[in-house]
């Protein structure tokens, strides 16, 4: 009773295991000891030889940069940047893709700008007034309209609460980027709005 437990080695274990009739759902082996286990798994903290450390720490870095880029171009939420993650971003994303925005002919307005400034003449600078600035400010109207419906909807789907700071500059900035260049890429067609 309050004797020593009588120990098999690997040898016995085996051969008892061997003896006994295969038990079909049943796990047919002993089951390992812990202390073997744990030396399995056992990793130094601090890897001895950095050469292999840095070449292990490059691939994990370019599979997770890799995932991320084709989540880019999939909308995949597992593997989006931690600022584009999530539902209330997606909705954000699909509002602003759904509609035109002024914003977005910002770019190609200034390459025209650009190219009549080169141009001295009285009309021209006041053409590069007027389209720059009334561009500018129009975009900044329409923005802001947008933004005001934009968050009325959020509110009525997610509630007040949900809606993480700095939605409002999110969807601004993305707006203002044409089309094409936006990522994570528009998932939605021109005037398909999220429900």
């Amino acid at each position: 009773m309050f004797g020593r437990h009588r120990t098999l080695n690997d040898e016995q274990a085996q051969s008892v295991a061997d003896d006994r009739a295969a038990r079909e759902g049943a796990k047919n082996r002993p089951t390992p000891k812990r202390r073997d286990q744990e030396a399995a798994r056992r990793r130094p903290l601090v890897q001895t030889d950095r050469k292999a450390a840095r070449t292990d720490d490059k691939a994990r870095r370019r599979e997770a940069q890799l995932a991320m880029r084709q989540a880019m171009v999939t909308g995949d939420e597992a593997h989006l940047p931690a600022r584009d993650k999530g539902p209330v971003r997606r909705f954000i994303r699909d509002h602003v893709d759904a509609r035109w925005s002024l914003g977005e002919f910002m770019l190609p307005t200034m390459l025209v700008v650009l190219a009549l400034s080169f141009v001295r003449t009285s009309w021209s600078l006041t053409v590069v007034f007027v389209l720059v600035y009334g561009l500018l400010v129009v975009s900044a109207v329409d923005a802001f309209l947008m933004w005001r419906s934009l968050r009325r909807k959020l509110a009525g789907k997610f509630g007040e609460a949900q809606i993480p700071g700095g939605s409002a500059m999110y969807a601004v900035m993305r707006a203002f980027q044409m089309r094409r260049s936006r990522m994570p890429r528009p998932q939605v067609k021109r005037g398909n709005y999220p429900a």
